[in-house]
């Protein structure tokens, strides 16, 4: 599979996190869980495939994607305590996350 370019994942990554920010609003203002439609999930699984290769779980990369974090080189920016926190990150997906960090060279965010 041919690498995508940096404008086309910006792109992907600015309209995840709209749909992202748009789910919220709705989800706040309903007070209920909704569904995951088959058209987030197609943008889900554009943006995923840095996750998918180091074999993050579904509701993992679902959460990092929301959080705008779409590589590991992004969990820079963020803190483990933070990562800990995200609805979905169980403790498996945070162990590879940690071990994928350190075959990286990478460090979290104090």
């Amino acid at each position: 599979m041919a690498k995508q370019s940096a404008a086309r994942t910006k792109m992907l990554a600015s309209q995840a996190k709209k749909a992202a920010a748009e789910r919220r609003a709705e989800k706040a203002q309903n007070n209920s869980v909704n569904p995951t439609s088959e058209a987030s999930i197609d943008q889900y699984a554009e943006l995923d495939g840095n996750w998918v290769a180091i074999g993050l779980p579904a509701p993992a990369r679902r959460a990092l994607i929301d959080d705008g974090l779409f590589s590991v080189s992004d969990l820079r920016k963020t803190s483990l305590a933070a990562l800990k926190e995200l609805h979905g990150m169980g403790p498996n997906a945070i162990r590879v996350l940690v071990a994928e960090m350190k075959k990286a060279d990478l460090s979290f965010r104090k």
